[in-house]
Parts: structure tokens; C-alpha cells; sequence
């Protein structure tokens, strides 16, 4: 049974270098949200791109895996920032989502280096966004772990 289902929708007039597009989520968190394809490949202004929307998911998600192994190993965050940095790539002269990089800063009282990373990779591991865009897209994930 599935834990949970989400679904968003674009409508999309005209061609890929002219035309615009509008994003909505069902949830209404994302209302109408503007796409172009020069927003996407040059200046956002203000508008956001499939690569913006999968960073945000990706760091979202990634810091909920986190917070969730942290947890398990009794060494709860007191906070933690991801940043994700979504790259689209001409490979093979098509555009590919080919690299995101994951940065992680945490504060965890009593916890080290060494265990911090550890829990970061499995937190890796268990990331179900970073599972999805395995083995297509190059992800890697920098840990710093703050003072408490």
C-alpha cells in the first residue's frame, strides 16, 4: 500500500522555445507557477524550472531521511539545512538532468565527524527521492556537522 501519493499538473501552450507553461500541485502549495524554456536554461525571472522543483524535493526529502537515522541512533538533530544544486547538461546532444549536489549542515549535540558521516550515507541510502534518480544522475552528498 502505497505511504503516500502526491500529483501535480502543467499546462503548456505553444512551442518549447515560445511557449510557457503553468504549474500546479493538488495540494495547492504550488499555484500557477510559471515555466518557459528560456527561465529554464538562462535567467529564472521568477519563474521555476523542473531542475529548481527537483531540488527542493531532493533537499526536502533528503533532510527527512536524515532527521529519521539520526533519530534511530538516539542522536536526534537539533537542526539541520540541506541545499541541493540541480544541473541540466547537453550528454549526447540532449539535455540530461546529469548531477546533483547535496550540502549538509547539522547540529547534533554529541555526536562526531565520524558517526555524522556514516549517518549521512545511509541517510543517502535511504532517501527515497535520491533512490528514484538512481543510477541516471551523479549524486553526491557533502556533510558538515556544526558545533552544538
Amino acid at each position: 500500500m502505497a505511504i503516500a501519493v502526491r500529483q501535480a499538473e502543467i499546462t503548456w501552450d505553444g512551442t518549447l522555445a515560445r511557449g510557457t507553461g503553468t504549474l500546479s500541485t493538488r495540494s495547492g502549495a504550488l499555484d500557477q507557477l510559471p515555466v518557459t524554456w528560456a527561465s529554464r536554461t538562462e535567467q529564472p525571472d521568477g519563474k521555476t524550472s523542473p531542475e529548481e522543483l527537483i531540488s527542493a524535493a531532493h533537499s526536502s526529502c533528503f533532510a527527512m531521511a536524515l532527521a529519521l537515522v539520526l533519530g534511530e541512533a538516539e542522536s536526534p538533530p537539533e537542526h539541520l539545512a540541506v541545499a541541493a544544486v540541480c544541473t541540466l547538461d547537453e550528454v549526447d546532444g540532449a539535455p540530461r538532468i546529469a548531477t546533483i549536489e547535496l550540502s549538509v549542515r547539522a547540529r547534533v549535540a554529541g555526536l562526531d565527524a565520524s558517526a555524522f558521516e556514516r549517518h549521512v550515507a545511509a541517510a543517502s541510502d535511504l532517501c527515497p527521492v535520491s533512490n528514484a534518480l538512481r543510477p541516471g544522475v551523479k549524486i553526491s552528498v557533502h556533510g558538515e556537522l556544526e558545533p552544538s
